[in-house]
């Protein structure tokens, strides 16, 4: 979102950050920007460069005696960097490692100077506020989240990308107006096949059928357990493991770790191999309590806020889907047949015709028939691969 902001209008962002600087007296600012975005890092330089070449951006601006000059800092696209003193820290050339708070940057921030931190797309909102007014920004959105917000939807929707709508608008209303519908296994839309979505990015939470209704502000999410966050939507249809989908989500937290306080960098650690074990059939009735009570240490007890939600996707998928989490570990079954290890692939005999297509393409020989006779798969030697599956042209072979 912020990069599209960057790429399509950077120009916005520049007139907003003149506004600030000029509103709490900063001659310097720094645009952040991830080094992998090059055409952003591309186009706020050039930007950059033509407003000083016009004069909005330098010394003297408009003769009022006010300067200010802008940089771009490319960044090595850490995602801790998101916490504003892990940000300021990169920016000095250091690692990006948050530190405790107080001092605020707003005391003591980069280079020891009083500094204030702002997202791409609040500082490019910040001049249509000034331009139509406080009181017509406000009038759109919800009265305790004014305004719009720009979401990115993904996943399992007929339509995905950038959407901006005003705070308040409903999930439903956003799933299947504006998204299209949610679609099943075959790309079908249908209500039917919605089961949960991931909002709020990787440390955020899922909501379920329960929360079609419920409007995207910040009051409304937070006392659902979720948060507005980096704004993205990952729709799942009913095909989806919500263990699996916490494992991958804990997987990024745990890779993304600074490393600095230990709650977060060897919890999110143990909370993934406690997920592995679980999709792996390894889980005893031990580890679902257990899981849950680390992520809850690691959330109260981890210095910022990449620790403090990295648990969250697992609580909301406990929270909801806790016969999924009972199925693997209890049943030693994935329900919706996608953890591996806990599934198996047989041939459905009723649709087998031998036509051998599968047995000459199983890479281990664990398919066993005669042409024109029934196959089946031995079970010890299938290694699960999926080959038979993508192979049978006539939905013989299935996974359950």
């Amino acid at each position: 979102m912020d990069r599209s902001v960057l790429e399509g209008n950077p120009h916005s962002v520049i007139e907003g950050m003149i506004i600030a600087a000029k509103a709490i007296g900063a001659d310097e600012g720094f645009v952040y920007v991830r080094t992998e975005y090059h055409l952003a890092v591309e186009r706020m330089k050039n930007a950059i460069k033509k407003a000083e070449e016009i004069g909005v951006l330098g010394d003297n601006l408009f003769g009022s005696g006010f300067n200010f000059k802008l940089h771009v800092m490319e960044g090595a696209g850490a995602f801790v960097c998101g916490e504003e003193t892990a940000l300021i820290a990169s920016v000095e050339g250091k690692r990006g490692m948050p530190k405790p708070k107080p001092p605020f940057p707003a005391q003591h921030g980069l280079y020891g100077k009083p500094t204030v931190i702002n997202n791409v797309e609040t500082l490019s909102t910040v001049p249509l506020i000034i331009r139509d007014g406080a009181k017509q920004y406000a009038s759109i959105g919800v009265p305790t989240s004014t305004g719009t917000k720009t979401f990115a939807i993904t996943g399992h929707v007929k339509n995905t990308g950038l959407i901006e709508v005003p705070f308040g608008t409903t999930l439903r209303e956003i799933l299947f107006d504006i998204a299209g519908g949610v679609t099943d296994d075959k790309g079908n839309v249908s209500e039917d096949a919605f089961k949960a979505v991931q909002i709020g990015g990787p440390s955020g939470a899922c909501l379920t059928r329960e929360h079609l209704d419920l409007p995207l502000d910040f009051d409304s999410l937070r006392k659902a357990g979720a948060m507005v966050g980096s704004g993205g939507l990952v729709v799942m249809n009913k095909t989806t493991c919500m263990v699996n989908v916490a494992k991958f989500f804990m997987q990024f937290t745990q890779n993304e770790s600074c490393g600095k306080c230990v709650l977060c960098r060897e919890g999110t650690k143990q909370m993934l191999m406690m997920l592995e074990d679980i999709t792996e059939g390894r889980a005893t009735e031990e580890t679902i309590p257990l899981l849950e009570q680390l992520a809850n240490a690691v959330r109260m007890g981890s210095l910022c806020a990449l620790g403090k939600t990295a648990p969250n996707p697992v609580l909301s998928t406990l929270k909801y889907f806790r016969d999924e989490y009972d199925a693997h570990v209890k049943d030693k079954t994935c329900p919706s047949g996608t953890c591996s290890k806990l599934t198996k692939i047989y041939i459905d005999q009723d649709k087998c015709i031998g036509c051998t297509a599968c047995a000459r393409k199983c890479p281990v020989g664990a398919i066993k028939g005669a042409v024109k006779q029934k196959h089946s798969i031995d079970p010890k030697v299938c290694v699960k691969c999926g080959v038979c599956l993508q192979t049978c042209k006539f939905g013989a072979v299935k996974r359950g």
